[in-house]
């Protein structure tokens, strides 16, 4: 049986500390400067006792730098002032942050596989012990203490190496609120939730609820508006070093978060309202009967200028349908045709000569090259242009990345010579996404094309992708993103124990239905 967890439903109201009490932080006046760049222009912020501040902004925002300072991992410019409970905050010190009450989990949990959870918990604070020997018992009553006080129920001799996302880095936030000698103040989650499947999320919520419900402050920083809405009590937007707005979330649209986030109202279902694909349209991409991994059987068509999205719970086979198709994850049967060409089963070279391009989920392991630069990245898969042999035309490369980037509004312009491992992951995304751009694709395999990047760089990617089926490429999306796709997409495909159980499109397409299609206990046709 997996972890349980208790939650907690108590509004901001029901959390309030009376007002006597100084706000957990209390940030004022906040500048820094790295040379000519202003990364922070005069930040003010308050986190109160129980409250949940949700804080936002596009990648550059300045966000980073706000929490390296709380983090005393930099000094910003004289002027400023931090209180952490009513107490002036040193600059510059990670260790006196710790003893002032602010606590960090960021999104590197900084756990061990090897471990098990009750040695994580102790890691970083020492294990208790006598006569040179640890006293188990009490160190495994702490640690139940220690669960327990997030809602996680949850054996702590267990081995981290088994745990889920989601339970993950609840162990990692009940470590940082560890009795120490300071009182836990501020609790700091930098995107939590970046890496979680879809389903898990919820499940990280109710921990952040449990400790905001016992008192401490959390300042949540999330590029999720869903989760601003469910979870938090007031969010403070980041644009370009400056608080363009700071509002009770009650008090808030998505429409008017969106518009403090971008400087304009974002029309988010970009492809919804367009007419489907005429009928007499021709299938670009067949699949049938395709099984690969937990994906055990899927058939499906998609026609130019379509957008077709994958939906489906970790594990219902949606993370294996795209790289199956590409070649990359071999299939154990079935077959993938390209106008009405069959593809060689396990044969990326074979799928990419057919005029398929596939983005990985993955983009660090699978998606790029992260030491080489953001132009080599882009003209890898097609080299042939700017051959002369001996040579590779390296000016004739960084002109064609220049238009690219433009383009796709890749930041900085220096990211034609800096290494894709130095650009933000939204930034990374559209430097991949432009690559296969690039070679005018037939097909445009997609999976998870936003995960971890702001809502600005996710717009971005929304308009090409649609811009890319505008062209004629018949193009399928795989998403844990239920949104995304109903946004996105003219039709959905539900997977759930590795079979297609529904197929949804015009006004029967809404996130409830793809969600009830993924949970049904039965198969639908």
């Amino acid at each position: 049986m997996g972890p349980r967890l208790s939650t907690s439903t108590s509004d901001a109201a029901a959390r309030e500390i009376p007002g006597r009490r100084a706000p957990v932080l209390e940030v004022s006046d906040l500048r820094m400067t790295f040379g000519p760049t202003v990364a922070l222009d005069g930040v003010a912020l308050t986190v109160e006792r129980g409250q949940v501040h949700a804080l936002l902004g596009e990648n550059g925002s300045g966000k980073s730098t706000l929490i390296k300072i709380l983090a005393g991992y930099h000094r910003p410019d004289p002027g400023g002032r931090v209180l952490v409970a009513g107490r002036p905050l040193p600059f510059g010190n990670p260790t006196v942050a710790d003893s002032h009450g602010c606590r960090f989990v960021h999104q590197d949990l900084g756990l061990v596989d090897s471990l098990s959870v009750v040695e994580n918990l102790f890691l970083t604070s020492g294990f208790p012990s006598r006569w040179g020997t640890i006293r188990w018992p009490r160190l495994l009553r702490a640690a139940r203490e220690d669960l327990a006080r997030v809602g996680l129920d949850l054996d702590p001799r267990r081995p981290v190496a088994g745990l889920s996302p989601a339970v993950r880095t609840g162990l990692a936030v009940a470590r940082a609120l560890r009795p120490g000698a300071a009182e836990v103040a501020l609790l700091v989650l930098d995107e939590p939730t970046a890496t979680l499947p879809d389903d898990e999320v919820r499940q990280l919520l109710d921990i952040v609820r449990a400790v905001a419900a016992a008192g401490t402050g959390v300042l949540y920083v999330t590029h999720h508006l869903d989760e601003v809405f469910d979870v938090a009590d007031v969010a403070t937007v980041l644009r370009d070093g400056r608080v363009v707005a700071t509002t009770p979330v009650p008090d808030l649209t998505r429409g008017r978060l969106v518009n403090q986030l971008l400087g304009s109202e974002l029309d988010e279902a970009h492809a919804s309202s367009q007419a489907l694909p005429a009928p007499r349209a021709r299938a670009v991409l067949k699949v049938r009967d395709v099984a690969a991994g937990p994906l055990r059987s899927l058939s499906v068509q998609v026609r130019a200028g379509e957008l077709v999205g994958i939906a489906g719970l970790t594990g219902s086979g949606r993370e294996s349908v795209l790289a199956a198709v590409f070649g990359m994850l071999r299939a154990e049967r079935g077959e993938v045709m390209v106008n009405d060409v069959s593809l060689r089963p396990g044969d990326p070279r074979r799928a990419i000569d057919a005029g398929v391009a596939y983005l990985p989920a993955n983009r660090k392991t699978h998606g790029g090259i992260m030491n080489l630069t953001g132009a080599a990245n882009l003209t890898l898969p097609d080299l042939g242009p700017l051959w002369r042999p001996p040579l590779l035309r390296l000016g004739e490369e960084r002109t064609v990345a220049r238009t690219w980037f433009a383009k796709l509004d890749v930041r900085p312009a220096a990211a034609v010579h800096l290494p894709l491992a130095a650009l933000s992951g939204g930034n990374q995304q559209k430097v991949l996404l432009a690559k296969w751009l690039r070679c005018r694709p037939r097909v445009l395999l997609l999976d998870e094309p936003t995960q971890g990047v702001d809502i600005g760089a996710k717009a971005q990617i929304h308009q090409q992708i649609v811009a890319a089926a505008d062209g004629g490429a018949a193009v399928v999306v795989s998403s844990a993103d239920v949104d995304e796709l109903v946004a996105l997409c003219h039709r959905v495909v539900v997977l759930r124990g590795g079979h297609a159980v529904a197929e949804l499109s015009g006004e029967a397409l809404s996130v409830p239905a793809v969600n009830r299609a993924a949970l049904a206990a039965e198969r639908t046709t």
